[in-house]
C-alpha cells in the first residue's frame, strides 16, 4: 500500500462506518492517542462492514500494512471509512482509513490506514461460504 495521504486531501465523500471522539483515557504515556485504541476503532468499523456483507457473524483473521501517518490528539473527532476490496469464498479484505478533525477546524487529515481480512463464520464458529451475488458496497 502506498502512502497517498497528501494526494487525498479530503476524506471519502460518504458517511463513516464509525465516528468517535478521542478522550484522555485513550492516551499513551506521551499524551497522544494510543495506537491500539485507534486500531480497535478501525477493527470495529471493518467488522461492521464485514458482517453486513457476509450477512452474519465474522471474525478478524489478519491485519496487514498498518500505517500510522499522524498522531491523534485528545478531543479530535476520528472518522473511520471502509472499502471492501476483495471477496473470496469465505473471506473479505477491507481497506480502512482513519481521519481526524479537531473541534476547532473544518479540515481533516488522514491519520491511519490499514488492510483487514475477515472470515465469515457459521453458527459453530467455522468458516462458511459468502454469497457471491451479495452487494459488495459498505
Amino acid at each position: 500500500m502506498t502512502h497517498q495521504d497528501d494526494a487525498t486531501p479530503t476524506p471519502p465523500d460518504r458517511q463513516p462506518s464509525v465516528r468517535a471522539v478521542a478522550m484522555p483515557a485513550d492516551t499513551n504515556p506521551t499524551g497522544d492517542i494510543f495506537g491500539g485504541w485507534l486500531m480497535s476503532q478501525m477493527d470495529l468499523a471493518a467488522g461492521t462492514a464485514a458482517a453486513r456483507r457476509a450477512g452474519g457473524r465474522t471474525a478478524t483473521v489478519f491485519v496487514d500494512s498498518m500505517s500510522f501517518l499522524r498522531p491523534v490528539h485528545v478531543g479530535d473527532e476520528v472518522s473511520i471509512f471502509t472499502d471492501i476490496t476483495h471477496v473470496g469464498r469465505t473471506s473479505l479484505r477491507i481497506n480502512v482509513e482513519a481521519w481526524r478533525q479537531t473541534r476547532f477546524e473544518e479540515t481533516s487529515q488522514k491519520v491511519t490506514e490499514g488492510m483487514f481480512t475477515f472470515v465469515a463464520l457459521d453458527e459453530h464458529g467455522q468458516p462458511r461460504p459468502l454469497d457471491p451475488k451479495a452487494d459488495d458496497q459498505t
